[in-house]
């Protein structure tokens, strides 16, 4: 029996809280995977700590019908940090927003764990840009799981491609549509719309935040650049030393003479080595029609990895979304299973 503490209940612990309500019976049978949340820790809705278990499915209806979880008796403040060293809990989930200055609170919350010799499971890219070799180390010193899937395309399993599928292969070059925001403003504007109409309608599907800014600008890109380079490069990266340009400069002109040249304008996150550097970008590019990567269109992600074995690999999938990126948790808390039920080291499994 695995005893969870969630930090952090927006849209992405939800989403996994939701997966493992509907599917409880199914994780036990098909993969021996038993749980308990001990803990769900917020900074705004509530905090909620009981080491017998919370019914997941009424967490969920409180958070739809109360927007928190301020309406249980056994509600109440608590530090995160000492719920977090609690030994009711083995796996920390760790969802807070994202903060890419400092990589706080989530960064602290990780560390924590780890040294604690909990496992941790995070979708929070701040921590991860900010200190991932420190983290990476701690989690083997511990010897303790700490896994993140879910930074880079959601619960397309962009990272767990690389981590297990190509194993013993080299990573020679990366070429990503890694933002759906953007992707979805270009894709409109490929039909006609204008810039501006383009973000206002992916801000009322719910594709677009009401700041744009990380999106549009090439942060949320450029983060993730920077973890892939490294991931799969072991390059010592800051977000700083990532090139970035965004879509704003974008035009309708740009787009149509890309079109008529057989390419299209993608924001592109972009990996490689130059002259024995490993460099990490993101700009609009436009892209030969041939290529994958010019065929993603909407809000969908995609990677292209050019290997030393295989030559050019490519996955497509959802790169945002509730369900989505649980999904990317759920993946990482059942790699954790497996490898306790097969005695492994879960920190030992590198890039």
């Amino acid at each position: 029996m695995w005893n969870i503490s969630l930090v952090g209940f927006g849209n992405v612990a939800q989403g996994l809280t939701r997966i493992l309500a509907d599917k409880r019976e199914r994780l036990l049978a098909k993969y021996g995977f038993e749980y308990r949340i001990t803990s769900v820790v917020t900074g705004r809705r509530g905090c909620l700590v009981n080491d017998q278990g919370l019914d997941p499915g009424v967490l969920l209806e409180a958070m739809e019908r109360d927007g928190g979880l301020w309406g249980f008796e056994e509600a109440r403040a608590v530090d995160p940090l000492e719920v977090i060293k609690s030994p009711h809990t083995d796996i920390l989930i760790e969802t807070t927003p994202t903060n890419l200055e400092r990589g706080e609170p989530g960064l602290t919350h990780i560390r924590t764990a780890l040294k604690a010799k909990k496992h941790v499971v995070t979708s929070n890219k701040g921590p991860l840009v900010r200190a991932l070799p420190e983290l990476t180390a701690l989690a083997e010193g511990s010897g303790v799981a700490f896994r993140y899937e879910g930074v880079i395309m959601s619960g397309t399993p962009a990272l767990n491609l690389v981590r297990e599928t190509l194993a013993g292969c080299e990573i020679q070059h990366v070429q990503g549509i890694v933002n759906g925001t953007t992707n979805f403003i270009l894709t409109e504007m490929e039909k006609g719309s204008s810039y501006e109409d383009a973000l206002a309608e992916a801000q009322r599907l719910g594709i677009a935040e009401a700041d744009p800014t990380s999106d549009v600008d090439g942060w949320d890109a450029a983060v993730k650049a920077c973890i892939m380079a490294v991931l799969f490069m072991d390059a010592s990266l800051e977000l700083e030393d990532v090139e970035r340009t965004g879509i704003t400069e974008v035009t309708q002109e740009t787009i149509q003479t890309a079109l008529s040249r057989g390419k299209r304008i993608k924001l592109v996150a972009e990996v490689y080595r130059e002259k024995g550097h490993v460099r990490a970008m993101v700009a609009p590019v436009a892209v030969p029609l041939a290529r994958p990567l010019a065929g993603i269109m909407g809000a969908m992600n995609a990677i292209t990895y050019t290997t030393d074995h295989l030559g050019d690999i490519t996955i497509v999938g959802p790169g945002a979304g509730r369900i989505e990126t649980g999904q990317a948790l759920l993946s990482d808390l059942l790699a954790i299973h497996r490898a306790h039920a097969n005695g492994a080291h879960p920190a030992r499994v590198p890039f």
